[in-house]
């Protein structure tokens, strides 16, 4: 039997963290992590009672859960149908296992997590996000510590991109101009808002309708969105997305899509579209 006060069900909030990060979905995240307890009560009471940190035990788990699904992810996304982009998440997921939203669950943090192998993104948000020893994310992936060292250091070379380049203040005004120039269908405001080698890449998963490819040049993207807005009577609502600035589409009493935000210079230098029904889950009610 477990309490409120187990210390074991405490990790629970830490490893869905941990899991989220790592597959980018919370739906993922939620089932490795019990995945991870499952394991964990499958063991007879002396096999738990001679761990000495369960907690330490249920995270080497849970990593290594994570691993085996980021392999299978791999393939089930090269038939994903158009591009696959993280779930987003509102300021206030399910508040028994609320994410902390830091820079570590930006949209362009995980965007950039994707394009890593699955050993370096388990290295980098191991050991870079929660402080992690080598020698424990060895013990994680089955590497040596100086392979997990160097892993981590080509995953951090991938992710200095990612970083957020403008205050959130800042990143909240040009958001709030974007949703005005676009509610109003401006398109020259829209092009003066965005970087001129911007991109928009949306994630309809074949369930919505979605561009497939992402839209490249700056001027295209706004056109793109001018025409979304002409296409039938949306509102547009300030929102935190993964922590940062961004934009909730209704189209009535629809949900039509949750818009994230990447920055640089004052200026917007890519636009993430969250359309499949299957990630906006959070985001209803």
């Amino acid at each position: 039997m477990t309490t409120p006060s187990d210390p074991v069900v405490a990790e629970r909030r830490h490893l869905v963290n941990l899991a989220y990060r790592l597959l980018g979905s919370l739906t993922e995240a939620e089932d490795a992590v019990q995945e991870t307890y499952a394991r964990w009560y499958a063991l007879t009471p002396a096999q738990r009672a001679a761990i000495s940190s369960p907690g330490a035990w249920l995270t080497t788990v849970a990593g290594r859960v994570c691993l085996d699904v980021l392999g299978s992810a791999r393939v089930r996304r090269e038939r994903y149908v158009g591009e696959w982009l993280p779930e987003p998440l509102p300021d206030q997921p399910d508040p028994a296992d609320r994410i902390t939203l830091d820079e570590s669950v930006s949209m362009a943090f995980l965007v950039a997590l994707e394009a890593m192998t699955p050993a370096q993104r388990v290295a980098l948000v191991l050991h870079d996000v929660f402080g992690y020893a080598f020698a424990e994310v060895a013990e994680i992936t089955g590497r040596t510590p100086a392979a997990c060292r160097e892993l981590a250091s080509a995953a951090r070379r991938r992710i200095r991109a990612a970083r957020p380049a403008a205050p959130v203040a800042r990143q909240a005004g040009l958001v709030r101009d974007f949703k005005e120039a676009w509610a109003a269908g401006d398109i020259g405001a829209l092009i003066g808002l965005l970087d001129p080698a911007a991109t928009l890449t949306a994630d309809g998963g074949g369930r919505v309708r979605a561009a497939i490819v992402p839209v490249e040049d700056g001027e295209l993207v706004a056109r793109y969105l001018a025409e979304l807005a002409v296409s039938g009577e949306l509102t547009f609502e300030e929102r935190a997305v993964n922590g940062l600035p961004g934009l909730v589409l209704r189209r009535g009493d629809e949900l039509a899509a949750v818009y994230a935000f990447a920055f640089a210079d004052d200026r917007i230098t890519h636009v993430w579209a969250v359309r499949n029904p299957d990630k906006l889950g959070t985001w209803l009610g």
